[in-house]
């Protein structure tokens, strides 16, 4: 059942898991890449050097699979003195099937699954990363917090949101009603239309 689970969720992944490169620490200038993909760890190196018998020479590289990384002490220990040892631990994580399926979630999903969560869990999981602080704080979010509010959304309101944004729209109308009993525009507007002559 678990090992379904684990099939289903890495059909969400893209192929390439995690990707970095850069130039080696001083005194070397040599460029690096290492790549983890859903299958295998890939290495590659670059002989940057004045000297001719380097020119144009081909990258090294070495591909393992996740077994065999997390076996390959001497890679691990080259992956860490060159990109450090957070990114050794991050790729070791992920060889060991440590994946972060919600973080790697498009974004259209996400806010569909946002859209079911109460507004102050929103505001929590906006201080988790910067990725889910800005789709917390998206128009999409606060529209649907202003909908979920309001009998309906005239087209004075989608004005007004285009100026001041929907979040603000929610603080200054739906925030107040809770608070002090204020309707929110639309009911505001349809109370006016009905108590006219």
């Amino acid at each position: 059942m678990v090992t379904t689970k684990r099939q289903n969720m890495a059909s969400l992944l893209s192929e390439t898991l995690f990707e970095t490169a850069g130039q080696g620490p001083p005194p070397s200038k040599d460029f690096y890449q290492f790549i983890i993909t859903q299958n295998e760890v890939i290495w590659r190196w670059w002989k940057i050097s004045v000297r001719s018998e380097f020119r144009g020479a081909p990258p090294g590289e070495i591909k393992h699979l996740h077994c065999d990384f997390l076996n390959d002490a001497q890679l691990q220990e080259q992956l860490a003195a060159v990109f450090g040892t957070r990114i050794l631990d991050y790729s070791l994580a992920l060889c060991r099937g440590h994946v972060d399926y919600l973080e790697r979630l498009p974004d259209k999903l996400l806010l569909k699954i946002l859209s079911y969560m109460p507004l102050q869990d929103t505001g929590r999981l906006s201080q988790t990363s910067s990725r889910f602080r800005k789709l917390c704080n998206s128009e999409e979010i606060w529209r649907q917090a202003v909908r979920d509010h309001c009998d309906m959304i005239t087209e004075d309101m989608e004005m007004l949101a285009n100026v001041m944004g929907w979040k603000n729209i929610f603080f200054k109308f739906y925030y107040n009603k809770e608070h002090d009993g204020t309707a929110c525009p639309a009911e505001e507007e349809d109370k006016a239309n009905t108590e006219s002559p």
